[in-house]
């Protein structure tokens, strides 16, 4: 290992969702805490990790990717350690497949993961001595639960307020890898919104599996009572939802997100499809009639609202009258964004055994067309907005050119809106001149 006199660096590489990043935020945290340091690349760590992701196949080729990529990289005498998703799902496979390796550790064993390193580290450097960390014990870490986290890069940040899920769709593997519903308390969230706001975040994101059944798996609380919390706290500029299962969105919420200041009218619908029959066989409810006529309540409440939602591609069954239906109903429902996914078979999930599995092929040729079809409808929706004057959160610079982000659009998967000027994390009245596809220009008002 390297000089003893220097703490044990660790590098963290982090894929898949919002929800790992959190938990990689966290962990990083206590390492810091606890006495180790951040190397400046791969090669010069101590102990090298991945926060792996195992949602779906092409998610879990790019964590093995990466493991075996980051293990050529790294020093002769640094160690490599798997966690996350994958881990969680695989770990006695990925310990046996991946001789690399020093060590595999799923979710579960998260409590055990810094003794685990400490462990690592005084094989090499029995003289170093870990640093005490004030109400956390090192054989119980609950990464969750912890309000603390390393300091954003960025004006926004991702806030998990529930661990795993309850439902039960068909081709979904997260209450496989991370169980029931979890609901954290509307205290911890709070404090930790409050020390990202006290370290500069302006915009916060709630995310969990099904955010909008926050509190019920704990028999107390609700998203409405939560969000209002966190929307009502000083300093904070925006608060963003992510991940709203159309069955759990009551009207007080709608009103809560539309009537809101800080609250943005940003409705992340998890639809999946249109097809009533097809959402039946995904164990989903709905039907492309009644996704229209949560949509329009939603713009009863806020005419203004931007909608996104995912759709999966090529589940068993789907039938070219399933797709053409699905393109319909995105010439009706005008969503601001849309992402589409092909089907992935999940072991251990139901729809593996279905009857009727659609080719790859013909799955591409459906991605395209929808792909095609909601392209039109985005760049249509942003042509819209020019003229309008909007509140941006500026993120930073990208070539030279300041960039952000308004209410309509969410970090990472959205448009972003291009600036004459403005500083990261600066808010600032933006008038839209002109929209190309998903993307928009605007001008700042001279202060």
């Amino acid at each position: 290992m390297s000089d003893t006199s220097l703490r044990p660096t660790v590098w963290l590489t982090t894929l898949g969702c919002s929800k790992n990043q959190v938990d990689s935020d966290k962990i990083s945290s206590v390492l810091g805490e606890a006495g180790y340091a951040d190397a400046d690349s791969p090669s010069d760590a101590d102990i090298v990790m991945v926060n792996t992701c195992g949602f779906i196949e092409a998610a879990r080729r790019e964590s093995v990717e990466t493991i075996l990529a980051l293990a050529d990289a790294r020093r002769d005498d640094a160690r490599l350690v798997v966690m996350g998703c994958m881990a969680q799902r695989y770990e006695d496979e990925l310990a046996e497949a991946l001789p690399e390796a020093d060590a595999v550790i799923g979710l579960d064993r998260y409590p055990e993961l810094l003794a685990e390193l400490d462990h690592l580290v005084h094989e090499d450097r029995p003289e170093w001595e870990p640093i005490t960390i004030s109400g956390v014990r090192r054989s119980a870490l609950d990464i969750l639960d912890l309000p603390t986290r390393t300091a954003p890069t960025t004006p926004f940040a991702y806030v998990k307020v529930a661990e795993g899920c309850n439902k039960t769709c068909a081709f979904c593997a997260i209450p496989l890898i991370r169980g029931s519903q979890r609901s954290r308390t509307e205290d911890g969230i709070v404090a930790e919104v409050a020390g990202l706001v006290d370290q500069g975040v302006q915009e916060v994101v709630l995310v969990a599996q099904d955010l909008a059944a926050y509190g019920r798996d704990a028999g107390a609380g609700s998203i409405e009572q939560l969000v209002e919390r966190v929307a009502d706290l000083d300093g904070l500029g925006r608060v963003r939802l992510y991940y709203l299962y159309p069955k759990e969105i009551r009207p007080g919420l709608i009103d809560l997100m539309a009537g809101h200041p800080v609250v943005a009218d940003y409705f992340d619908l998890s639809l999946q499809h249109a097809s009533a029959p097809l959402l039946r066989s995904m164990r989903r409810p709905g039907s492309g009639e009644r996704h229209l006529e949560l949509i329009g309540r939603i713009r009863s409440a806020a005419p203004a609202a931007a909608t996104r939602s995912s759709f999966i591609v090529g589940f068993p069954g789907e039938t070219e009258s399933d797709i053409e239906e699905l393109a319909e109903f995105l010439g009706d429902a005008r969503l601001s964004w849309a992402g589409f996914f092909p089907y992935s078979p999940e072991e251990g999930t139901r729809a593996v055994d279905l009857p009727d599995q659609v080719s790859e092929d013909a799955t591409a040729e459906r991605l395209r067309h929808l792909q095609a079809v909601q392209d039109e409808i985005t760049a249509a929706e942003n042509a819209a907005i020019v003229g309008r004057t909007l509140d941006v959160l500026v993120d930073g610079v990208d070539e030279g050119i300041p960039v952000g982000r308004s209410y309509r659009e969410a970090p990472e998967i959205d448009g972003i809106i291009q600036l004459d000027r403005g500083r990261r994390g600066e808010w600032v009245a933006a008038t839209v001149v002109g929209a190309y596809g998903n993307d928009l220009a605007a001008t700042v008002a001279a202060p």
